[in-house]
């Protein structure tokens, strides 16, 4: 379904939105079916790590504010492209720091955070069970430590990772339908 097609069967305008939380939050599965039932385009955030990155990661050590920085800024360059073609677009990135949200919505750029509330627990047992992704459970402590909740002057839609993904884009869906 293209941009287009969405609006007229929802009544959406196009959204910027980056698809935020802790590494087990259900980022991807939420985002790819956003993109999929708006018809918006998807980029996963962690695709863009430069491959020191994920090698850090893979190894166990947690990013740190430099190691960060050229992701973000990749982040931020295909969300500003998605803004200039004017087309709807979900990215997944874990934005764990108020500086890192800013940093992707630096120059005006009018990004809105989904982010997705899920418990300690829960996202340890689902990090357990996943495979195939280069971080390991062992690197959840380091990001629930830097993890700096959005607050209510950020533009922020919170939603609860406990849920089934179909409830969560059904509740995303209405929540845009209702603000659009």
């Amino acid at each position: 379904m293209t941009a287009s097609a969405a609006r007229v069967k929802m009544g959406l305008e196009p959204r910027f939105l980056v698809i935020m939380g802790v590494s087990g939050t259900g980022k991807t599965t939420i985002a790819t079916g956003l993109a999929t039932r708006l018809g918006w385009h998807f980029q996963e955030g962690d695709a863009l790590h430069p491959p020191a990155n994920v090698e850090k990661m893979s190894t166990g050590q947690p990013l740190t504010d430099a190691d960060r920085a050229p992701w973000l800024a990749l982040c931020h360059d295909w969300l500003r492209a998605q803004v200039e073609a004017g087309h709807g677009a979900v990215l997944t990135c874990s934005a764990l720091k108020r500086a890192y949200r800013e940093q992707l919505r630096a120059n005006g750029l009018p990004i809105e955070f989904v982010h997705i509330d899920t418990s300690a627990t829960e996202l340890a047992a689902r990090l357990e069970r996943r495979e195939g992704h280069f971080m390991p459970a062992s690197l959840l402590p380091s990001q629930l430590a830097t993890l700096e909740v959005p607050g209510d002057d950020e533009p922020v839609i919170r939603v609860s990772g406990e849920k089934h993904p179909d409830v969560v884009l059904e509740e995303l869906i209405r929540h845009f339908q209702t603000e659009g």
